[in-house]
């Protein structure tokens, strides 16, 4: 396998930034999920959120990319709320993997790499990071569940944001495929990039902060 700093390093440089995230409560249903939570991400930063089903993990992954309006408390982006800083600064990865049936993986990257405005050059180097560069042109329909997810890892990565925001990123993967999530992600942070992830699973990221969210209920 790789190491960290050799998956992609030809890729520029990141417009690395802190997100700060002060007294956040979050409701659904009527049903309060988060309250007065508080956070600071800085540059090279790991954070994973655990906790049962139903405490708000979801939740406030989306109302940290701006996805939803917190019911109190503020999130900033260096000086930018997250629907200003979500073009430069987030990289996305709900449940679904963004893949279509009968799309291939080399055709889903090249569209992301180009409408983010990155060079397809990084494709094939952040494939073989993943372990996927042999199916690059076999249709989504396909690919087991953790290939479609090491895809989608791929297409965080190609997006050279340097905030990622990953809802359980390790669900449908193997052990292999947890080394290789954990290698990518010490990539990220090695280039200043940072990152929070929702999980069950027990992920062992260096140095990473572990939040219960059943604590901020």
């Amino acid at each position: 396998m790789q190491s960290a700093t050799e998956i992609a390093p030809d890729m520029p440089a990141l417009a690395t930034e802190t997100l700060r995230v002060s007294g956040l409560s979050l409701a659904r249903g009527g049903i309060e999920l988060v309250r007065d939570f508080s956070l600071e991400l800085a540059p090279g930063d790991a954070v994973l959120m655990s906790g049962p089903n139903g405490t708000g993990k979801t939740t406030l992954l989306r109302a940290l990319a701006g996805f939803i309006r917190p019911d109190a408390g503020e999130i900033r982006f260096g000086d930018l709320p997250p629907g200003e800083a979500a073009a430069d600064y987030l990289g996305w990865l709900g449940h679904a993997d963004g893949l279509k049936h009968n799309e291939t993986p080399r055709s889903a990257l090249r569209f992301w790499a180009d409408l983010t405005g990155q060079s397809r050059k990084a494709i094939l180097p952040l494939m073989r990071g993943m372990a996927v560069e042999s199916l690059i042109d076999r249709p989504a329909s396909r690919l087991s569940r953790g290939q479609q997810r090491r895809t989608a890892l791929v297409r965080v990565a190609l997006s050279n944001r340097p905030i990622w925001l990953l809802d359980e990123p390790a669900g449908p993967l193997d052990g292999g495929g947890r080394a290789r999530l954990a290698a990518l992600v010490a990539w990220h942070r090695a280039r200043g990039g940072s990152v929070i992830a929702a999980t069950h699973q027990l992920l062992d990221w260096p140095e990473a902060k572990r939040i219960d969210l059943g604590a901020h209920r």
